[in-house]
């Protein structure tokens, strides 16, 4: 009998409860597949691999970032918010989305993205998530690498409330706790799947990056009271400072639902040895993986987050991380769309 199969249906319907209590949205469409990655699994020899498709989530190409912003712009239509103005790197998958969200709702988007990588790159700079940003209406502003950027959101909402905008303000990531419960709410679904498959969950791996999507699988699993072993892969801090950025926030997540049960520091686990020289500079295991993933299994990661992740699972399996276990399942936050920022990465020369 699987895990899933000895929740209790009390903790999983107090937690969809403790959901509805929040105004959501519904842009993401939900809920996305859970399918085997066969071919990967004979590659690599076992475990069973397993992929949870939030890049199907459906706006403007998927990603993690609509779960979060099914629950984020429900609370800024619900304060009447004419604009919404939020950060991210320069190819944010975060800011695409909502840029997309918001042009959805009538809303302006204004983006100020950070220079984190230096890169002067035409393809960087105005390809991938930028042009799709753009695409949507989204309102860009570009800024230098190490700028404090939540002060300068509220500089710009500042200037557009003395225009007359109500104004919305979005973290980077939508990594708060309201953003962090559309991962609450998806670690219900993954382990409402695997229970209506008789599929036991051996481990989770997903992309840690900005910290919301892996505090909200924290949370969700800790009131679910689930004991399957969750494993984020670092995108750009260090091993400790990414553990404690999910645990605070997982707290928040938890404080917010009403939750009090105390969350064990343990059960937030990250391993931050496949960044590389930094956040979105492209490391040679980040390419050989996203290549290895399109030519067994046709999918596509992306070169910042869920290439990087992808590239530390494969490392990890052969390595022997995985040993004993049946069934991991690796949480894809979508992103593909940033691979068309790298072309050089891949070597992408006209045929």
């Amino acid at each position: 009998m699987s895990e899933t199969d000895l929740i209790a249906k009390p903790q999983m319907d107090a937690l969809a409860a403790a959901l509805r209590r929040h105004p959501k949205l519904r842009l993401a469409h939900l809920p996305t597949p859970l399918e085997p990655m066969d071919r990967l699994s004979e590659a690599l020899g076992g475990p069973r691999f397993w992929i949870k498709r939030d890049d199907c989530t459906g706006l403007a190409t998927g990603g993690n970032k609509a779960r979060k912003l099914d629950y984020l712009m429900a609370e800024a239509k619900a304060a009447g918010a004419t604009a919404i103005v939020t950060q991210g790197a320069t190819q944010s998958n975060h800011t695409r989305q909502s840029a997309a969200a918001a042009a959805k709702l009538g809303m302006t988007c204004h983006i100020l993205l950070e220079d984190r990588t230096g890169s002067d790159d035409p393809s960087y700079n105005a390809n991938g998530n930028v042009l799709l940003s753009r695409l949507a209406g989204g309102k860009l502003r570009k800024l230098p690498g190490g700028t404090d950027m939540p002060a300068e959101m509220e500089r710009v909402a500042d200037d557009l409330r003395a225009q007359g905008e109500s104004v919305y303000v979005i973290p980077g990531g939508g990594s708060n706790a309201i953003g962090a419960l559309g991962y609450v709410e998806c670690a219900h679904e993954l382990l409402s799947q695997a229970g209506a498959t008789g599929l036991e969950i051996d481990m989770i791996v997903q992309p840690t990056g900005s910290s919301g999507t892996h505090a909200g699988m924290v949370a969700g699993l800790h009131i679910i009271e689930s004991e399957i072993p969750l494993l984020g892969i670092g995108t750009r801090s260090p091993r400790e400072k990414q553990e404690q950025m999910v645990y605070d926030l997982a707290l928040k997540t938890l404080n917010l639902l009403g939750n009090e049960v105390p969350l064990d520091r343990a059960r937030v686990q990250a391993n931050c040895d496949y960044v590389g020289e930094g956040y979105g500079i492209p490391t040679r295991g980040m390419v050989e993986a996203v290549q290895t993933l399109a030519g067994l299994e046709g999918l596509l990661f992306d070169p910042v987050y869920s290439g990087k992740a992808i590239d530390g699972l494969l490392d990890l399996a052969r390595k022997g991380h995985f040993a004993g276990l049946r069934n991991v399942v690796f949480l894809h936050t979508g992103g593909s769309s940033a691979i068309f920022a790298y072309p050089n990465a891949f070597n992408a020369n006209p045929i």
